[in-house]
């Protein structure tokens, strides 16, 4: 602790005194599920740069993403944090843990699947299931019952990762249900960020392992099963269609069979529960600012006659609705923490000498709030995206939900489109009303990712003109109960 605090080359930087001593202060905020907030009150109390660790440094200049994160074409990518990143089953892997070399070879054949083309074909796909769920909800709206509107989105989103990633839906649409997968994902995610801190004091991970629940053991086991059984079927799947992982699955290309599983898994994760927190957070910022739920519906009914007209060509048309998103993604990122960076040589960032074996992050929860960076900060006001005189001096730039350079998220096109058609038909074919249940509904831990709380709203159908599918959806179904009557 002396070192740290008086000899260490990060001595200069400033932070709590107990996250510059030691480790505790930082392992603390992670179990306890706090971590981006405990960043962010530091950097409101310490400045832009803070020492959240003997080692770590995080950032809350908008510049600094380009620095830590961006293309540096002279000096060479800062590396991914193996502490952070190599901590799992997976390891280097996957196409987001592997080394800059092959994550660039990985990167170019998955790119084939989030490509434009790619997106253009796929959204029949997509739209099927927006079908699926606006079928689904409709017929619930018919009890005038609260709906956990959470659930509808992560369904949603993880039927569609499952067909365009496996060739195979969840089903979770269908049978208005999760798959059990999905539940031990998410626990895995959990357990996984608490063995992630022990890795700073090695003896007690040897201890703690031995408390590990077997309901817990046998979830990873069940977990690494199912990622293989599904990502070995899609490997060996004959098929002509274009889906995320159609180059990889070409034995031509060089990609090893653990390394097709891997990054199989981490698409899975990745392109389901991100999509849904936004798609959720979005909700809930329009259920809690009436004026901007008012704009956007105005906007979306005055756009389209009929949900026909509704595709992924006609919502980029919708403005409002992007800002909408865009300040969606500035309070509530599906990724609050860090994606963090390992020097391995001496740097300047921010101005300043940085040595090697230094971990270095932009925390987005508390970059997207700083005053430095925002007026009303922790106000929920679209019309910053939107040329508004009061927000000339935001630094827009500061939010990056997708991070930015090389490793940027390659799904991030696929990511609007589905967020817009969702939005849009759903305004569309109804009024939203919010309950006194969501009340404090950001108020959730964080475990890398959010620990969501359910989003209790009520669904009002109107009377439009519905897609076909959607009506052929109900003549499907309403034939199936006649039948089963019968039976």
């Amino acid at each position: 602790m002396i070192y740290n605090l008086y000899l260490h080359p990060l001595r200069a930087y400033p932070g709590p005194f107990w996250a510059r001593a030691c480790r505790f202060w930082y392992i603390n905020a992670v179990v306890r599920g706090i971590l981006p907030f405990s960043v962010y009150h530091a950097h409101q109390k310490y400045g832009p740069v803070v020492r959240v660790g003997p080692d770590e440094l995080a950032y809350g200049d908008p510049d600094s993403w380009k620095e830590i994160y961006g293309h540096r074409a002279d000096k060479g990518q800062i590396p991914k944090d193996p502490n952070f990143y190599l901590n799992t089953a997976a390891g280097d892997l996957s196409i987001i843990a592997a080394p800059s070399k092959r994550h660039g070879e990985l990167r170019r054949l998955m790119s084939h699947g989030f490509s434009e083309k790619a997106l253009r074909d796929q959204e029949p796909a997509i739209q099927h299931y927006v079908d699926l769920m606006i079928r689904r909800l409709r017929d619930l709206s018919v009890k005038n019952e609260p709906i956990d509107v959470v659930n509808w989105y992560n369904f949603f989103t993880f039927d569609i990762v499952g067909d365009l990633a496996f060739g195979e839906s969840f089903d979770c649409l269908e049978t208005s249900n999760y798959h059990p997968w999905i539940h031990i994902a998410f626990e895995i995610i959990i357990a996984g960020t608490m063995f992630r801190v022990t890795d700073y004091y090695p003896w007690l991970k040897k201890i703690l392992v031995k408390f590990v629940p077997e309901s817990l053991k046998k979830g990873v086991k069940t977990h690494i099963a199912l990622v293989k059984s599904k990502s070995l079927n899609r490997l060996h799947m004959k098929t002509d269609r274009i889906d995320f992982m159609s180059r990889m699955a070409d034995p031509k290309n060089g990609v090893s069979e653990k390394e097709f599983i891997a990054s199989s898994d981490t698409v899975i994760l990745g392109g389901s529960e991100t999509t849904a927190t936004l798609l959720s957070g979005v909700t809930y910022f329009l259920m809690t600012n009436p004026d901007a739920l008012a704009k956007l519906t105005h906007e979306i009914r005055t756009k389209f006659t009929s949900e026909e007209e509704i595709d992924a060509a006609s919502v980029n048309s919708l403005e409002y609705m992007l800002a909408c998103l865009n300040e969606a993604f500035r309070l509530y990122p599906p990724v609050p923490g860090a994606l963090p960076r390992r020097t391995i040589v001496p740097e300047t960032l921010a101005g300043q000498y940085v040595p090697p074996q230094t971990t270095v992050a932009i925390y987005q929860w508390a970059i997207n709030r700083l005053d430095a960076n925002f007026s009303q900060p922790t106000e929920y006001i679209p019309e910053r995206w939107l040329g508004d005189a009061r927000f000339v001096n935001d630094s827009r730039s500061a939010v990056q939900p997708f991070s930015v350079g090389p490793r940027n998220c390659i799904g991030r096109n696929l990511a609007y489109t589905e967020m817009r058609l969702v939005i849009a038909r759903l305004l569309f074919n109804f009024d939203l009303e919010a309950t006194p249940m969501i009340e404090g509904w950001t108020n959730q831990k964080i475990w890398f990712l959010w620990d969501k709380k359910p989003l209790w709203i009520k669904l009002h159908a109107r009377d439009v003109k519905l897609r076909p599918e959607v009506e052929a959806l109900a003549s499907v179904e309403a034939s199936q109960k006649a039948s089963a009557k019968v039976y």
